[in-house]
């Protein structure tokens, strides 16, 4: 899961980070309104979890500009403010859940993680994404093809993980490198194809059809198995 956190204050954004990256769950940061809304319209964010009161731009608008882009993200909004008027403006403005601080981290994951179900493809078991053979078990953190374990790196992770979320689609080489590089900017689209070779490695045993389809001059697209 790839999460967004635009919180102004800095030492509740570390705490925060370490809490979801605990249960491997990747998180970019933000701490200002502008910064943030620049990273939530890339597109690569499972969840967005928004302070109100930000420099530059605040949380409700923050929300709004994202809804206005038509983006699939879940939007969870941070605020002191507990009055039932606030928490209905708050929707309003197209946040999908709301939480008071101060708040429970256990509570605050619990809601990423039902937000996380929520906007992403259905599955018989929300702990797990599943494309044919193919199964990332999120809780587990364990990934396999069929009866074959397979031991993949933190970066070969997220970059199954994020062909799994989108299987059937075309992706370019840039989305890839946003989703899996994130901030590394001195990262070349070039490693997307190196880390698509070094998945396929691992993917695919002799006799198994390669599930990732090259589509030339602009990406690679995820194929689910045929009966």
């Amino acid at each position: 899961m790839r999460v967004l956190l635009i919180e102004d204050d800095q030492r509740l954004a570390r705490l925060i980070a370490r809490v979801l990256n605990e249960e491997h769950i990747q998180v970019d940061l933000a701490h200002d309104g502008e910064t943030g809304l620049d990273l939530a319209l890339r597109g690569v964010y499972e969840v967005a979890i928004i302070d109100w009161m930000l420099p530059g731009r605040d949380g409700p608008s923050i929300c709004r500009a994202i809804r206005g882009a038509r983006l699939p993200t879940a939007l969870l909004l941070l605020t002191a403010r507990s009055q039932v008027e606030d928490k209905v403006s708050g929707f309003d403005s197209g946040a999908d859940d709301y939480m008071v601080k101060p708040f429970a981290f256990e509570e605050l994951l619990a809601r990423v993680r039902a937000l996380s179900r929520r906007f992403s493809q259905p599955s018989a078991d929300p702990q797990e994404l599943r494309v044919g053979s193919l199964v990332l078990d999120l809780r587990g953190h364990t990934a396999r093809r069929g009866l074959r374990v397979l031991d993949l790196t933190p970066t070969e992770w997220n970059l199954l993980e994020y062909l799994l979320r989108h299987v059937g689609q075309t992706l370019s080489r840039q989305q890839i490198l946003d989703y899996v590089w994130s901030y590394e900017h001195d990262v070349q689209p070039q490693m997307v194809d190196v880390y698509i070779s070094y998945l396929r490695r691992k993917l695919n045993a002799p006799g198994e059809r390669d599930p990732i389809v090259t589509v030339r001059g602009f990406g690679y697209r995820l194929e689910a198995e045929r009966a």
